[in-house]
C-alpha cells in the first residue's frame, strides 16, 4: 500500500510513517515544517527516519536513507496546486492527514493561521481525494470538539455543537468538511478524536514537555485549574495502534444508520468518526507525581486558574472502536511518562 502522511515532522505524524515502513508500506511523508514550536526538534524526527536536514528544500522530493520505502516533500497544504500535482503524480491508496496547526491557547491569539492550516489545507487534501480517488481518507480530530459538554464519557454520539477554542471548532469543521465529501463524491473518511496524546518526541508545547523542561531547570510549573483537572492522557504508541487498525478499515455506511434519530459518528455514506483515548482519566496531580518519578524530582507549583478555552475534564468512550477494530489503548500513565522522561534526558542529554 501507498500512504500519504501529512505531518511528518510532527510528533505523531513521525510515529505513525516509522510503523508503516517497519510493517512493509510504502510512505511518503509530507509537512511544512513551521515555526510553531522548535524546528531542530522536527528536523531531528527526520533525521531518525533517514531524512537529512540539508537535503529538504521546499517542494522537492528527499529519498530516506533509511528506509527504501520513504521519501519526504516539505510542502504548504494552504497552496492547492501542487498538492493536486502530487495526487496525480504518486497516486496513494490511503491518506493519513495529521497536519494541522495545533494548540488551544494558540489559537486564541493567532486564530488566522487555524483558518488556513486547518481549513484551507483540509479543503485542499480533500478535493485532491476528489479529482485522484483514494481508498480512504483519514484525518486527525480532536477531543476538543467536546467543548462545553459535560456528559462524560465523551461519545461519538453526543452532539459536539459548543467548541470552545477556534482550534475546537477548526476540527469540528473538519469532521463537517469530510461528511460533505464522503456524501458528496463517495470518498470514505474517518476522523479520529485524539485524547491528550504524549510520549518520547513529544511537543515542546505540551504539559508533559514543559513540565519536564521545568523540574530539571528547577523552575515551578504552572498547574492549571489549581490542579483539579482530569485527562484522558494517551500514549503516543496506542495512538499510532489506533490509527493504523482504523486506515486498514475504510469507513462504510451504517447501515442501521436512523435519519429520525441521527448518529453524529456515523452516516448512510462512508463516513465515521473515532474516539482515540485510554478511556482511564488521570489527575493532573497524578500526572505531574509520574513525572516527578521518571525525573527523580519533585516539582515546584504555581497554582492557576482555568486557561480560557481548555476543559476540567476528558473521557473517551471507545466501545466503537474496540468493536471495529479489536483494539483498545491501554498504556499505564507510569509506565508512558517514564518512556518520555527517559527519552527526554536522553534526547538533551540531560
Amino acid at each position: 500500500m501507498k500512504y500519504l502522511v501529512t505531518g511528518t515532522a510532527g510528533f505523531i505524524g513521525f510515529h505513525v510513517a516509522k510503523q508503516l515502513l517497519e510493517r512493509g508500506d510504502e510512505v511518503i511523508g509530507l509537512d511544512i515544517i513551521n515555526d510553531y514550536y522548535d524546528i531542530n526538534l522536527k528536523h531531528a524526527r527526520l533525521a531518525n527516519m533517514g531524512i537529512q536536514r540539508d537535503k529538504v528544500k521546499n517542494g522537492e522530493m528527499v529519498q530516506s536513507e533509511s528506509f527504501s520505502g520513504y521519501r519526504f516533500i516539505q510542502l504548504d497544504l494552504s497552496h492547492k496546486d501542487p498538492l493536486v500535482a502530487l495526487f496525480a503524480q504518486e497516486k496513494f491508496d490511503v491518506v493519513i492527514h495529521l497536519a494541522a496547526q495545533a494548540g488551544v491557547r494558540y489559537s486564541l491569539t493567532n486564530p488566522e493561521v487555524y483558518i488556513e492550516s486547518n481549513i484551507v489545507a483540509f479543503l485542499n487534501i480533500l478535493e485532491s481525494c476528489r479529482f485522484h480517488p483514494v481508498k480512504h481518507l483519514v484525518y486527525a480530530s480532536s477531543s476538543s470538539v467536546y467543548g462545553a459538554n459535560e456528559k462524560m464519557p465523551f461519545s461519538t454520539s453526543d452532539s459536539v455543537d459548543h467548541p470552545i477554542s477556534l482550534y475546537a471548532a477548526s476540527k469540528k469543521s473538519n469532521e463537517l468538511m469530510a461528511h460533505t465529501y464522503s456524501h458528496l463524491f463517495k470518498i470514505p473518511t474517518t476522523g479520529l478524536r485524539f485524547f491528550t496524546v504524549y510520549g518520547p518526541w513529544g511537543r515542546p508545547d505540551m504539559a508533559l514537555f514543559l513540565f519536564t523542561e521545568a523540574i530539571l531547570k528547577g523552575e515551578a510549573i504552572q498547574v492549571f485549574n489549581y490542579g483539579n483537572m482530569k485527562r484522558d492522557f494517551t500514549y503516543i504508541d496506542d495512538i499510532v495502534m489506533g490509527v493504523i487498525k482504523v486506515a486498514d478499515r475504510p469507513a462504510s455506511p451504517n447501515t442501521d444508520f436512523d435519519k429520525l434519530n441521527p448518529d453524529p459518528g456515523s452516516s448512510t455514506v462512508p463516513y465515521k468518526v473515532y474516539n482515540i483515548g485510554n478511556s482511564s482519566p488521570v489527575l493532573l496531580m497524578d500526572y505531574i507525581h509520574a513525572v516527578e518519578k521518571g525525573l527523580g524530582m519533585e516539582a515546584k507549583m504555581n497554582m492557576l486558574p482555568l486557561q480560557p478555552g481548555d476543559v476540567p475534564a476528558s473521557h473517551a468512550e471507545v466501545s466503537d472502536l474496540v468493536r471495529d477494530t479489536g483494539y483498545k489503548p491501554d498504556t499505564p500513565i507510569d509506565q508512558g511518562v517514564k518512556s518520555f522522561t527517559d527519552w527526554y534526558l536522553d534526547y538533551y542529554k540531560k
